[in-house]
């Protein structure tokens, strides 16, 4: 028996029926077919605890939102704390902690005015989309292919085609695509003079993180500048010192127009986005500041948490430990490479931001299983099959980034033998 004092279960296979039966059929099927039966439990700091008491070693993070781990002591005892005082609070009125929080975020980013709330990244997303339009009177806005901006109404629009066609959200009149690593294919999209923005993610997280190639981010920022075109940074999964700066674009030397926030904002705690603007994106602030309501975004409990988010990855310990883990995988990642290059053929890294390649359309995936067999838990990129999405988290200590490296080796003859088993049934 399995008993969470709210509600109970038989077993985990009683679990996994419910599910199927109330929740999300596809996703529960999926993650059977694929070998991977984890029903998260018990979670503390960077480990997972299965419903049948097994440790997983958690690197997916989801997409960050967990970056100080579960469950973070400081943060629980913030919440707590802010219980005794706050609740979600009302959004028609002004708030000591929405206005306490903006003030903090904007000060994390020299350029920008203003702190638009939300409770997930596609909402904040969709305000800065909104946005865009209204300061440009302009409605198209460009992405690129393979791009992930969120699933709601406007944000799914910029994605990949698998998450748009399904709902009908595929616009192209005025929704365009460009690849990645292509200025010259941006600029021609921007000549007619008719783009509200460009928004892409300073390294894209569901595409499996390839890196912009040298320039190109900067160049894509002048030519937004040129044709009167707002650049939008998608922070979600790269900001909040991921790259070993607090957002991704400062890392390398831009000044958006806007940028997005989310996931690990709320550190895992208590939903909260954004999106940070200058002061000419904010008009339709002094236009309409009605003009985007949200109940939940900006609640008063997700700003007090996420004030704390940002106070602790401030501290300078926090931001030595960032680059002391990304130069730890750096070079353990190196050696492991080099002993199974037969399979393991690359490492995309900026900061604690790694994709890891893959020789085969789905390698990431046999890998992923070898993994979670192995008690670690990290999950391939959505498009991009051949690469696994490693995300270790900001505050890991020497004693788990080793332990954590020791099962990536122990787990590669297993990947390899599934590696085998996908080339044998192609």
């Amino acid at each position: 028996m399995f008993n969470y004092g709210f509600f109970s279960f038989e077993s985990k296979d009683e679990l996994l029926a419910k599910s199927i039966d109330y929740w999300n059929p596809g996703k529960t099927k999926f993650w059977q077919d694929a070998g991977i039966d984890l029903v998260i439990d018990r979670r503390e700091g960077y480990c997972l605890y299965d419903m049948s008491g097994r440790r997983l070693i958690d690197l997916h993070l989801n997409g960050g939102t967990y970056n100080f781990g579960h469950r973070h002591p400081e943060l629980v005892a913030t919440l707590k704390s802010a219980l005794d005082y706050f609740d979600m609070g009302n959004h028609w009125f002004p708030s000591v902690a929405r206005a306490a929080f903006a003030e903090k975020l904007v000060n994390t980013a020299p350029g920008m005015k203003y702190a638009m709330f939300g409770a997930g990244g596609a909402e904040a997303v969709e305000i800065a989309l909104k946005t865009a339009r209204h300061t440009t009177k302009r409605r198209k806005i460009v992405s690129i292919i393979k791009g992930y901006h969120g699933h709601s109404g406007l944000s799914v629009a910029t994605g990949d085609d698998r998450f748009s066609k399904i709902f009908l959200a595929d616009r192209p009149d005025e929704f365009v695509q460009v690849p990645f690593n292509d200025a010259d294919a941006l600029e021609r999209a921007l000549r007619g003079r008719d783009v509200a923005a460009f928004i892409i993610e300073t390294i894209p997280a569901t595409y499996g993180f390839p890196m912009p190639d040298e320039g190109y981010l900067k160049a894509c920022q002048d030519l937004c500048r040129r044709y009167g075109t707002l650049y939008i940074a998608d922070e979600v999964q790269t900001g909040l010192m991921r790259t070993g700066a607090m957002w991704g674009w400062q890392s390398y030397g831009l000044a958006p127009d806007m940028f997005v926030t989310g996931k690990g904002l709320g550190g895992g705690i208590y939903p909260i986005s954004a999106c940070v603007a200058t002061e000419q994106c904010g008009g339709w602030l002094h236009e309409d500041g009605a003009a985007h309501i949200s109940t939940a975004g900006g609640s008063e409990l997700g700003c007090v948490v996420a004030h704390q988010v940002i106070g602790m990855l401030q501290r300078p310990e926090t931001v030595s430990n960032v680059h002391f883990v990304a130069e730890f995988f750096r070079k353990a990642l190196a050696r492991v490479m080099a002993a199974n290059g037969d399979v393991f053929v690359g490492i995309r890294q900026r900061g604690l931001i790694l994709g890891l390649e893959f020789d085969h359309p789905e390698g990431a995936v046999a890998v992923s299983r070898a993994l979670y067999e192995n008690g670690v838990w990290a999950i391939f990129s959505s498009l991009d099959k051949r690469v696994l999405q490693f995300k270790p988290g900001v505050l890991l200590d020497v004693t788990l980034c080793q332990e954590i490296i020791d099962r990536v080796e122990a787990a590669m003859p297993r990947a390899r033998a599934l590696l085998r088993g996908q080339r044998r049934a192609a």
